[in-house]
């Protein structure tokens, strides 16, 4: 992981390299200044005020030196850090992308939003400093214990020692951080994903009444989550309060030694600061130590979380061909599908579908809810590979072609469009900034919304609140997406479910021109919307009921599709009836 997203930053990495160990460097430097300052003070009336002042001034500008390093070293390590973290970030958001559908079912959106970022937010410190100030720490520690050796033996022996057995049982405790701090982190993303769901169901969750359940649920999901953090910063924290009882030993007995040893004259006054001056030394690099390990405790947690993220494989592998230009044969030859495929008794969502709609003709899919409509057109899409046969787009095994080459060719309009807090042609173009203006207004002139881009203070540029077009506005703007990116085929869910009559109109005029020269698939509960169809399909319990001309089924009586404008005729004069009752009596 560090060679991978540090290896492009190894330049900033080697500075920041520099900076610390320049930084380690003037450290030992400086007690020496400060005993030879101490012994020349002590001898009183003879002391050399021009050294002394020398002294003063060196260790003055050697001190501001180190601050100078140390905060350099502070800013290159959170870019470094900030970089190597956004770029995995951007690797894990394209990862998770590449998956089929299936794995982004088993984990809410708030789920992954903890997984991309909080996640990875852990691991910060772990890519800008970890390796570097564990090797300066180390640096440091090891020109301690020298220095005690140089002024004394014994003391530098003990110290040793000392170091010895500190570094072993912290390394012995260090591990108990992990397990819990991965569960921690589990906890969150729960919180984070029962947020999300209900902040997305709010209007349903205050319209009936369900506040107090989803507050309650809250408390329970976010009770979880802070017991599980305060038991993992309790076992972080043991080798903190480890360090602080072995150092408290520490400074005792290197205390007891420098009293010891000026006491029998073996040391200067300023040998005796020295010694306290290196255990200080000995003390820093290991708090950093100790600190850097509680980091590694959390990065250990994220790095298995984020390993198990990349770990997942999708079901859906690239291709290598590219479609044919021009609007594109559909062709479904013996599809089987379903969304459990490894349970035999799985009952599968389409059974046996065999189809042919011709390049540039338009589909009219009809059945009942839960009849396979919405998944037909998924394996058109390539959300997900059928379980058996094969479906074709222009002639090609859609598993034989790119997925990026398909998606571009292929366009969805769901039910629900997706709106952006962005400007206008942000929501078209989804922020491709190399789609010049003029496109996206003749995408929204072409689709009938050019009296409303004329009313835009800043043309495409106005930024476009979420809530604020009506259900008909956001179907024509999700129609003008689908002009500007021109595919070949087109699928629309239900364009016209909750639209009302003179808005259904305007669409329909919208969608004729929207189909022109293009295959298409529409899904429809309401027959005006396949009116103009070339041809109409019937699904019912995931098998093809009806396949055929619509023109022909239409002029043939015993046909579902003559049956279903039967049905519907019979439903409109039927509330035309009631209508009219109903104006008698309040008449």
């Amino acid at each position: 992981m560090l060679r991978q997203y540090l290896g492009p930053l190894k330049w900033a990495v080697a500075g920041l390299a520099a900076l610390l160990l320049g930084a380690t460097g003037l450290n030992l430097v400086l007690p020496q200044i400060m005993k030879r300052f101490i012994d020349s003070a002590r001898l009183g009336a003879g002391a050399d005020m021009g050294l002394l002042l020398r002294l003063a001034g060196l260790y003055i500008a050697l001190a501001v030196g180190v601050q100078l390093l140390n905060a350099g070293a502070t800013y290159v390590g959170a870019r470094v850090g900030w970089t190597a973290t956004n770029r995995l970030r951007g690797d894990l958001m394209a990862h998770l992308l590449s998956l089929d559908m299936r794995e982004h079912k088993e984990r809410t959106p708030g789920e992954m939003i903890e997984r991309i970022d909080g996640d990875v937010t852990a691991l910060s410190n772990f890519f800008s400093q970890f390796a570097v100030r564990v090797f300066g720490a180390a640096l440091l520690l090891t020109g301690a214990v020298v220095m005690f050796y140089v002024t004394d033996v014994r003391v530098g022996l003990a110290i040793t020692v000392f170091v010895g057995v500190t570094l072993f049982l912290m390394n012995r405790v260090r591990k108990r951080g992990v397990e819990p701090t991965r569960l921690e982190r589990e906890s969150s993303a729960r919180l984070f994903g029962y947020v999300e769901e209900r902040l997305a169901g709010l209007e349903d969750v205050r319209a009936l009444g369900a506040g107090e359940h989803h507050l309650r649920g809250f408390l329970r999901v976010q009770r979880d989550f802070f017991s599980r953090s305060v038991l993992s910063w309790a076992r972080r924290n043991v080798v903190w309060q480890l360090s602080m009882v072995l150092f408290a030993v520490g400074y005792v007995g290197i205390l007891s030694a420098a009293v010891g040893l000026y006491a029998a004259g073996a040391i200067t006054l300023g040998t005796a600061f020295l010694l306290y001056q290196y255990m200080s030394m000995v003390e820093e690099p290991i708090d950093q130590l100790t600190q850097q390990l509680q980091d590694l405790q959390k990065a250990g947690a994220s790095l298995g979380r984020i390993g198990e993220l990349l770990a997942l494989r999708t079901g859906i592998p690239e291709g290598e061909r590219t479609l044919p230009p021009g609007p594109l044969e559909v062709r479904f030859e013996g599809v089987e599908f379903s969304y459990a495929p490894e349970d035999p008794q799985s009952r599968g969502v389409l059974r046996d579908v065999n189809f042919t709609l011709e390049a540039g003709q338009t589909l009219g899919l009809l059945g009942r809810t839960g009849s396979g409509k919405t998944t037909l057109t998924r394996l058109v899409s390539r959300l997900y590979d059928p379980t058996g046969g094969h479906v074709r787009l222009g002639g090609l095994d859609t598993r034989d072609v790119r997925l990026h080459d398909l998606r571009s060719r292929v366009a969805v309009v769901t039910q629900d469009v997706q709106l952006f807090q962005a400007s206008v042609r942000d929501n078209l173009s989804f922020f491709d900034a190399a789609v010049p203006d003029h496109r996206v207004e003749e995408a929204l002139r072409e689709v009938g919304l050019g009296s409303w881009l004329d009313t835009l203070a800043q043309g495409v540029r106005t930024p476009l609140p979420t809530g604020s077009l009506s259900a008909g506005q956001a179907q024509l703007l999700a129609f003008a997406r689908v002009m500007l990116r021109d595919p070949a085929v087109v699928i629309l869910d239900e364009p016209s479910s909750r639209l009302d009559p003179a808005t259904e109109a305007q669409l329909t005029r919208a969608m004729t021109r929207l189909l022109s020269g293009r295959t298409a698939i529409v899904i429809a509960h309401r027959l005006d919307t396949v009116a103009r169809a070339d041809r109409i399909l019937v699904l019912g319990g995931g098998e093809v009921i009806e396949n055929g001309e619509r023109a022909d089924l239409e002029r043939d009586p015993r046909s579902h599709y003559a049956a279903l404008l039967r049905a519907g005729q019979g439903a409109e004069r039927g509330l035309h009836g009631a209508e009219t009752g109903a104006a008698a009596v309040l008449a």
